[in-house]
């Protein structure tokens, strides 16, 4: 195996091929060198894919193997389960940068030591060393990817230069060609989108890379050893119907790597903070649920009990088992992702009209949730229901607070709350409610509300309130209690 040359700052980087050859650096194909990188870093112990949650027993352990066994792979899964976002992570494993001949006319990066085009053979071969100018290619440009709706060969393959053969450069010569972004991506990796979408025309092509490292471009083979790690991903609803995929571009791929929506919802929930925490735009500062002192109240902070999260959680995990959405179409976690931030956004709207500090989501706020789940949901159409898809987001949701709450029942006794209203008591909420409405109604009632805040313990009253609406919503859910809606608010009772 080649060993990996020491990473030189880019002030110091050879600039010519005879200080490259001087500086001992060594030729290696990209696959080699992810597999040298790959392998470092498994021995030393470093982070292999950050931001990756819930794959450690499943998905990476395949995903390892394939890359030690240095395959062309496919990323096979339903949409949302991180598979752009695993094939972008591979490129972490390429080296800081490497060189290739700084040449205008020579189309492509090419290797000092092994160019495989004809004006850089002839630059090597005629050129003194001293003299052949260096340039390095850095690891950040050398990962591209492609959707496929809408790609021709010509995109990702080449196409016959129109205005090189008005110059008068000849059709069977290979400057006649303008090459796509798979020869350009010499050296690199490739990724294409949704694979069962491709062109046939154009998954011809792409076998013929895989396997045989040439093309035909209108006739005129270019049979150069193009040396690119080429990924896929595909739906498993598409990718297994027959005429989708070419059978002989089946057979050239050398792995597949099955993903999948999170096993545990504590891994969804995880998933979920970490993406807002991502988005840097998002302007989102949430704590967590607990006492918040020393709050700037022009910040407007947010604080999200866990309950609140997991409800957001589960609503997506509800609707990927729901009878009435299509399971071969998925829930995405991006549903997961626009609920939890409109729930927070709603929170804030409050806080800012009524001058609450901090911000804290309510059940109340999850009414807002039909504009950012609406169209992500795909309904199964050969069911028997009639119900529309906001009929459905509503059956979910009120699955996902049953579900929630029967697990703080067990754990603190909810249920004897539900005992007060056999008395009259009614209690109204709503999402532009202060919290002190909801300080106020406590005060009337029993101390059994005591039970409620231990699901969160705080004494601050926005989380206090956000516990007493949690409490309320899963004894309605549970059949406990009943509640009327009007005028924009909800009102339980008996």
């Amino acid at each position: 195996m080649p060993t990996e040359t020491a990473p030189q700052s880019a002030i110091n980087r050879p600039r010519t091929l005879a200080q490259l050859r001087a500086s001992g650096w060594t030729s290696k194909s990209v696959k080699q060198e992810i597999y040298d990188n790959f392998l470092r870093k498994l021995q030393s112990g470093e982070e292999l894919y950050p931001g990756i949650i819930g794959y450690d027993d499943t998905v990476l352990p395949e995903l390892n193997i394939a890359i030690l066994a240095q395959h062309d792979m496919l990323f096979l899964g339903e949409k949302g389960q991180a598979k752009s976002r695993l094939m972008r992570l591979l490129s972490s494993f390429l080296d800081d940068a490497i060189p290739y001949l700084d040449d205008a006319s020579i189309p492509l990066h090419d290797d000092p030591y092994r160019p495989i085009t004809k004006r850089g053979r002839m630059l090597v071969g005629s050129v003194p060393a001293d003299e052949v100018p260096i340039a390095w290619w850095p690891r950040e440009d050398r990962y591209a990817e492609r959707l496929s709706p809408g790609t021709k060969f010509a995109d990702i393959i080449g196409e016959i230069d129109p205005a090189k053969l008005a110059a008068g450069v000849s059709m069977s010569a290979e400057d006649a060609l303008h090459f796509g972004l798979i020869p350009r991506m010499h050296r690199g990796i490739f990724a294409m989108n949704e694979l069962p979408e491709l062109d046939e025309l154009v998954q011809v092509g792409l076998f013929n890379i895989l396997e045989e490292r040439d093309v035909q471009i209108r006739g005129y083979p270019v049979k150069f050893d193009i040396d690119v790690m080429i990924l896929f991903s595909a739906n498993p609803a598409t990718y297994n119907r027959s005429g989708k995929v070419i059978p002989q571009l089946k057979d050239r791929i050398g792995s597949i790597i099955h993903t999948h929506y999170p096993r545990e919802r504590d891994a969804g929930v995880r998933i979920m903070e970490q993406e807002v925490e991502r988005i840097a735009d998002c302007g989102l500062r949430i704590a967590d649920s607990g006492d918040v002192t020393n709050a700037d109240p022009q910040s407007l902070p947010v604080v999200v009990p866990y309950f609140m999260k997991e409800l957001v959680e589960e609503i997506s995990r509800a609707a990927r088992s729901s009878k009435y959405v299509d399971h071969e179409s998925g829930v995405s976690a991006r549903l997961s992702l626009a609920n939890y931030r409109t729930m927070i956004a709603s929170a804030r709207h409050r806080a800012a009209v009524l001058g609450e500090t901090p911000a804290v989501p309510r059940i109340s706020d999850l009414g807002h949730l039909y504009a950012s789940s609406l169209g992500k949901l795909e309904l199964d159409m050969m069911g028997t229901h009639q119900m529309s898809e906001r009929q459905v987001l509503d059956a979910v949701m009120a699955e996902a607070i049953a579900t929630v709450f029967g697990e703080y029942v067990d754990k603190h006794g909810l249920a004897e709350i539900s005992q007060i209203f056999s008395e009259g008591v009614k209690i109204e909420v709503g999402d532009m409610l202060p919290s002190s409405h909801y300080a106020e109604l406590i005060k009337r009632v029993p101390p059994v509300w005591d039970k409620a805040f231990e699901v969160n313990a705080s004494q601050d009253p926005a989380v206090r309130a956000s516990c007493i609406e949690f409490v309320l919503a899963g004894l309605y859910a549970t059949d406990r209690i009943s509640r009327s809606q009007r005028h924009g608010r909800i009102v339980y009772e008996v």
